[in-house]
């Protein structure tokens, strides 16, 4: 299993950078970012300050979406930045959310969410695409990779992942719906004549490691998360109902939900999830003791899950970055002796 951390860009950028590179230091191999430039600072610009100052981590959006900027603008981004660094970036990408709901806008259509990933895809992987009536093609631009991975929740974006992403995140920890979302998107990869294997499984959730004592503390912390999660959901129930195919363990829990606040979008204390009760907070965060990590990321390995990602929007994250690095990542490797 491989690590990465995700961060708010919060001001100052230079704590942003500063713990990219702890997390490097401690093992994590991916270095992600909220992409919502009303509320935080612009992620693209500090993804190039990161890359200068570390030497292996690679760097994204978790997650970016088709709306805010043009698409060949985006594809330009990465395709500079791994000209410069060689390779280390890789998109997150999703219909929108906080990036487009504050500007009071909506998440796009699946279909504009498709067509960007193709045009984003193949610009940045120094190809030529069909764009606007035109052919186009970065001339600047060799040997370029990106992959797209995409963030989903509802069955039509599920199938949509699993015909055209690299890669697909799931941004809560429940082992149930993991399952299904997991089995739901390789099915999908092989009635489109992919290889369901192919496609790599990332879990997003909150990581706070903590004495059993602090549990209530954590999960205080961590609600935010829930109630993020919570705004996707209510689309789904919006569009698909209450009784659908979709685990109840993921639409029953908003039936308290009455409104959101995006001044508040993913800052521990966040008034507005208070709605999200324990079990949900226990269920799609990762929790506790070292020992607590390890059993539950054993687990999410076992369905599949080739990367976790943890949110560090809390009090502790020094310490759980620590925790992770001489404990936590060394149990989750492969293990390799230099004599049999």
């Amino acid at each position: 299993m491989q690590f990465g951390a995700v961060l708010q860009t919060n001001p100052p950028a230079s704590r942003t950078v500063y713990l990219a590179k702890l997390a490097e230091q401690h093992g994590f191999e991916y270095v992600w970012t909220f992409d919502s430039h009303l509320l935080w600072q612009e992620p693209y610009v500090i993804y190039s300050q990161i890359l200068a100052e570390t030497n292996r981590v690679i760097v994204g959006p978790m997650v970016t979406n088709p709306a805010t900027r043009d698409w060949t603008v985006t594809a330009s981004i990465y395709a500079t930045l791994n000209e410069m660094y060689g390779n280390r970036t890789i998109c997150g990408i999703g219909r929108g959310d906080s990036a487009v709901r504050v500007t009071n806008g909506a998440p796009t259509t699946l279909k504009t969410l498709r067509e960007s990933i193709h045009v984003i895809r193949e610009l940045a992987n120094s190809r030529a695409v069909e764009y606007n009536g035109a052919q186009l093609q970065f001339p600047w631009s060799r040997g370029s990779q990106l992959d797209v991975w995409v963030a989903a929740y509802g069955p039509l974006a599920l199938k949509l992942t699993g015909e055209v992403g690299d890669g697909f995140i799931l941004q809560l920890a429940d082992l149930d719906i993991a399952k299904w979302m997991i089995q739901t998107v390789r099915d999908a990869a092989d009635n489109a004549g992919r290889d369901p294997m192919s496609i790599k499984f990332c879990v997003a959730a909150p990581m706070y490691i903590g004495s059993e004592e602090n549990l209530e503390h954590m999960r205080d912390q961590c609600r935010w998360f829930g109630g993020m999660v919570g705004n996707h959901v209510a689309d789904i129930v919006e569009k698909y109902g209450a009784d659908s195919a979709i685990p109840s363990e993921l639409t029953a829990y908003i039936a308290g939900r009455k409104a959101y606040d995006y001044n508040e979008h993913g800052r521990a204390g966040n008034s507005h999830a208070e709605f999200v009760p324990d079990e949900i907070v226990d269920r799609f965060c990762v929790l506790g003791t070292a020992e607590q990590h390890i059993e539950k990321l054993q687990a999410l390995k076992a369905l599949g899950v080739d990367q976790f990602a943890g949110y560090l929007q809390h009090d502790n994250k020094e310490e759980t970055l620590r925790v992770y690095g001489e404990t936590v990542i060394p149990a989750l490797r492969d293990q390799i002796v230099a004599k049999v």
